[in-house]
């Protein structure tokens, strides 16, 4: 059975702190309640190739989160020692350590337009500004200056693909092709009118 032409796949990653709050049962209810599909679940420990191959930002990012953190550290009146490019390398680096933590929950999303609704629920990557009824808005207030004044990444309790090329991108780096499923969900049937085969009724 092969996924609907109308499907998307978004990879999600639930973070250190998500596993260490035992908040993983009750995210994934989030997204499941939703009706979007589990097509492939694991829980691993990241490596560090794993992670620099994910996040793969490029000089451009670096310097412009790097000015963001400039004016963070001079708005709390601190010392800024560094071209603003560092400080952006800095993010990936504390995110690596971060994510190394704990093992991590990473899994495969699959419905209708799967990275919109996921990056919908999951909430924008800053906590404090991330709205009620999202999973960040609802069980988390982290943010970035309070992340930067710790020399920290910022605790979001989940990653979740931008776009369903990154998506793609990203579910090769963590899973292996046999690993993903191929079935139908009642939820599928009702929402996408197919059959058991997959093929519409």
């Amino acid at each position: 059975m092969s996924k609907q032409p109308h499907q998307e796949r978004s990879l999600v990653l639930l973070k250190t702190d998500a596993v260490q709050r035992s908040l993983v049962g009750e995210i994934i209810k989030r997204f499941e309640q939703t009706g979007l599909k589990i097509s492939a679940l694991k829980m691993i420990n990241a490596t560090e190739a794993q992670l620099l191959e994910h996040y793969n930002k490029d000089d451009e990012w670096y310097e412009k989160k790097g000015q963001g953190i400039v004016e963070d550290l001079r708005s709390q009146g601190r010392e800024v020692d560094r071209e603003p490019i560092e400080y952006g390398k800095d993010i990936i680096r504390t995110v690596v350590k971060y994510m190394q933590e704990s093992p991590i929950v990473a899994i495969v999303m699959e419905g209708n337009q799967a990275t919109s609704v996921v990056t919908k629920i999951v909430g924008t990557t800053e906590p404090t500004t991330s709205d009620v009824g999202t999973i960040r808005g609802d069980y988390t207030l982290d943010s970035f200056a309070h992340a930067t004044y710790e020399n920290r990444a910022v605790r979001n309790l989940v990653h979740q693909s931008e776009s369903p090329e990154e998506a793609e991108r990203e579910i090769k780096i963590w899973f292996e092709d046999g690993e993903i499923m191929e079935y139908m969900t009642a939820q599928e049937r009702i929402m996408y009118d197919v059959n058991l085969d997959g093929k519409p009724e």
